[in-house]
């Protein structure tokens, strides 16, 4: 691994490029704020791909590429006399210390939960006006719900055993299924809302990311259907002509393969 100085130069030679760019490069030299939001987005996405895949050289480059956005938002914002790399650095810097009062300070924690209980009573103290108040509008709604979860426990509104967001769970199953035998379309909806917020609780609670755990279905349904489709092709046909069950005779074999 590289020594602190050597970190601190691969840095200083990252800002020295963006300067560079910024007053060569016809692009960079365009871009602003919000002409760099939609990329920032889908290199994070980017990102949380590789993390996934536990891809270590990737996560390295996407890092990076998250790294330069965060430069580039520095370097524009220091053109605007706004701020600039190290009132960004300071600034997640101060907020930390201020956040670990048991690090940096004489306050005493027991566990995790008690850090987290911790650093949302201090945004309260900070002049927040709810535990809520930081959870972005535009989030995902899965990674959305569970935010908003893990932020309300950190206050203590929270169930105290697994069985009983189970037991929602449950209660919340059977309330759309009597809205579904009604047919009453709107209910249905909302009903369906309140399972999935249950059941991105009980995650919570056996320890488990929704996100993360859906993103990996996803990947592993690609990766069965592309095994089927291939499959299909060999035979010289495409899906549409096949029946459901010779379908099935080659989703059951991709299982071997992509469990």
């Amino acid at each position: 691994m590289n020594s602190r100085k050597d970190q601190l130069a691969a840095i200083n030679r990252l800002l020295d490029i963006m300067d560079d760019l910024r007053e060569k490069c016809p692009w960079d030299k365009k871009q602003t704020l919000e002409s760099l939001r939609h990329l920032t987005i889908e290199e994070t996405y980017e990102l949380a791909d590789a993390i996934l895949d536990n891809d270590l050289p990737e996560i390295k480059k996407e890092l990076g590429d998250v790294l330069l956005h965060i430069v580039f938002y520095a370097k524009i914002g220091s053109e605007q006399k706004a701020f600039d790399i190290a009132d960004v650095a300071n600034s997640i810097c101060d907020k930390l210390i201020d956040r670990h009062p048991h690090i940096y300070g004489d306050v005493k924690v027991k566990d995790e939960n008690d850090v987290k209980r911790n650093w949302q009573q201090l945004k309260l103290k900070e002049g927040k006006q709810s535990v809520l108040e930081g959870v972005p509008k535009s989030l995902p709604a899965v990674v959305k719900a569970n935010r908003i979860q893990d932020k309300v426990a950190g206050v203590g509104f929270d169930w105290e055993k697994p069985e009983q967001v189970w037991e929602k769970v449950q209660e919340e199953l059977s309330e759309l299924n009597e809205e579904i035998k009604a047919n009453h379309k709107e209910n249905i909806e909302k009903e369906f809302g309140d399972v999935l917020f249950s059941m991105i609780n009980y995650a919570r609670f056996i320890g488990v990311n929704p996100e993360n755990a859906l993103e990996k279905t996803n990947k592993k349904f690609i990766n069965r259907f592309q095994f089927l489709e291939k499959a299909a092709k060999n035979e010289g046909k495409t899906l549409s002509e096949m029946s459901l069950e010779e379908m099935d005779v080659y989703w059951n074999a991709s299982k071997k393969y992509f469990s």
